[in-house]
């Protein structure tokens, strides 16, 4: 029987309002997940390219549209938590060697130039998924005497990612913090940037500031951060480098001086308690009156009293400990939340900057893609930088930055050095005995978590979370029955060759530098330990220093280092670290 025309208007009523349903409860679903930043945002607005599209990136209008929502929204939350934009902006921008300005037309502005194209490139570039930061610190950049789940970067990746959700990325926060007892500091640290985080990060933390104090400490300090600085940009994304230091702002010397200098790369140090100050809380005050809000233990900064994830928390126990500002010398939870909070404004703040030259673009039928992509990075090179103003010209003006293999955990890059195969052809010492064994110091659950969260988590099923992950490591020799182990090296500019024993701050000396139970050769010649130094600190030494016309050459197309156990060796040898450059 035929359908009458009511009949067929009626179904396709129907199907509308069924395919509407079906659209709408789809919207719905991509707001909730962007809601609760449960993960899942990635997996909804991934960076698949639209077929219709006809620029050479995903990156669509619309795209645009809800990344500067999700990004204005956490700026405005913070806002309101803050007391407001104007105070917001005095404890967060104005906290660090240069204040940021995102207001500043003049043009004079290269260090939020540099952010903001940091964020355009990685948001425009379609086979970018993970817009990664990577610190390299001590126990503060660990979060010791915390959870790790309350450690700064952490609680960064929840706050910020939801932002990089919308923008069909996932934001990753590669913490490589260490503990004291390995013996390292900033000055063999900052070599291993490419190892102990990824050489593709967008951004790098130094958390390294304990370690600085003191004249000579000083001063090599910052012979190290302009060193990382000038390294950062011979990597793949050119990272500007962020310094977190939980005091307050020097005033005056040689760190203004480099922030100056590096401005135009990003460089930049952010002070936490400067921050807290420039909110208008009178800490001296409170003091006088017998409260100490950065005394060891003490909960609330004098504007909140618990962490924001913190507030509807049931456990007494628990919500106390997410209100300590200052555990002992490493920072609480609350104070923690600040650290993150401050670096996820800034980042929100520059990610619109980005998303508007990236809507312009699209706008003006300017494929994004051509200008933004990373392929269309410039390449930097030694003569592209400004002579250095702390750093050691041998080792700070090169075009590739260091290699490191670093046996500590953790480390999320690419090893320099690497254990040679002892049956590998190309290996110069094939068939002499190679039995030298990696170890790691085993560390409980609880090692460096506070007594309170310990009391809580301690018959949880998500104990977990609050594990750290660094340890101690090395490659270690026992007897003369480990014979050696070689490391065929990466290309080297300058010939340096460094070791570091393991563990402790002064082992350099006695493991290594006057230890005649250890042979080591360069390209197959026995180096002369005369020549050696202990350097760049008192667990390393500096075997090379620089290529001269002694050096032995390669004879495989690589060079490679040997060291041997000798005869009476009855004390162990561990290696943590082996830098080249």
């Amino acid at each position: 029987p035929q359908c009458s025309s009511s009949t067929i208007i009626r179904w396709i009523v129907i199907s509308f309002l069924m395919i509407g349903m079906y659209i709408l409860g789809t919207m719905e679903g991509k707001s909730e997940v962007l809601k609760h930043g449960d993960g899942e945002g990635a997996k909804q607005h991934a960076k698949i390219k639209d077929k219709n599209n006809e620029f050479g990136t995903s990156f669509t209008l619309e795209r645009v549209q809800n990344t500067r929502q999700a990004a204005q929204s956490l700026i405005n939350t913070l806002q309101e938590y803050y007391g407001g934009k104007e105070q917001s902006e005095n404890m967060m921008l104005h906290s660090w060697l240069t204040p940021w300005n995102f207001e500043n037309t003049t043009g004079d502005n290269g260090m939020v130039d540099k952010l903001v194209d940091t964020m355009a490139r990685a948001l425009v570039t379609d086979d970018q998924t993970d817009f990664i930061i990577g610190t390299i610190g001590s126990s503060v950049a660990a979060g010791h005497d915390n959870c790790n789940y309350d450690s700064y970067e952490l609680q960064m990746e929840r706050t910020f990612g939801p932002v990089w959700e919308a923008a069909g990325m996932k934001l990753v926060c590669q913490n490589a913090g260490e503990g004291g007892g390995c013996g390292d500091d900033f000055s063999n640290q900052v070599f291993c940037i490419k190892q102990n985080v990824s050489p593709d990060i967008d951004i790098a933390h130094y958390t390294w500031t304990y370690f600085e104090a003191g004249g000579p400490a000083s001063a090599r300090a910052l012979e190290s951060r302009e060193s990382l600085a000038r390294w950062a940009q011979m990597m793949p994304k050119q990272p500007p480098v962020h310094v977190y230091n939980t005091g307050r702002l020097p005033g005056g010397g040689g760190e203004h001086d480099l922030a100056e200098h590096m401005r135009e790369f990003g460089y930049n140090a952010f002070y936490m308690q400067t921050g807290f100050g420039n909110g208008g809380f009178d800490y001296e005050a409170a003091k006088k009156n017998g409260v100490d809000h950065f005394g060891w233990g003490v909960v609330g900064d004098g504007y909140h009293n618990v962490t924001r994830y913190g507030e509807d928390e049931s456990s007494p126990v628990r919500k106390e400990s997410l209100g300590v500002v200052m555990r002992n010398w490493h920072p609480g939870p609350l104070a923690f939340q600040f650290v993150s909070d401050t670096f996820t404004y800034i980042y929100s703040q520059a990610m619109i900057q980005a998303l508007d030259l990236i809507e312009s673009d699209l706008k003006n039928g300017i494929d994004p893609a051509e200008k933004w992509a990373a392929s269309k990075r410039k390449i930097r090179l030694k003569s592209s930088l400004p002579p250095p103003k702390f750093c050691d010209p041998l080792y700070c003006v090169v075009d590739e930055a260091p290699g490191c293999i670093n046996f500590e955990k953790p480390t999320y890059g690419w090893w320099g050095a690497r254990v040679e195969d002892p049956e590998d052809g190309l290996n110069p010492h094939k068939g002499e005995v190679q039995n030298w064994e990696v170890w790691h110091k085993e560390e409980t659950l609880w090692r460096g978590v506070s007594k309170q969260d310990q009391t809580y988590f301690e018959d949880r099923d998500d104990k977990e979370i609050c594990r750290h992950l660094d340890a101690c490591g090395g490659i270690s020799a026992t007897s003369k029955d480990s014979g050696s182990v070689v490391f065929r090296l990466p290309k080297q500019e300058v010939g340096l060759v460094v070791i570091c024993g393991c563990c402790g701050k002064q082992v350099g000396t006695d493991m290594i530098l006057n230890n005649t139970d250890i042979e080591i050769s360069y390209n197959g010649q026995v180096l002369d330990r005369n020549a050696w130094d202990i350097w760049p600190n008192g667990k390393c030494v500096r075997l090379m220093k620089e290529f001269d016309a002694n050096a032995a050459k390669a004879t495989t197309g690589h060079n490679y280092l040997k060291i041997e156990a000798q005869e009476n060796l009855s004390q162990p040898v561990r290696i943590s670290h082996v830098i080249t450059l």
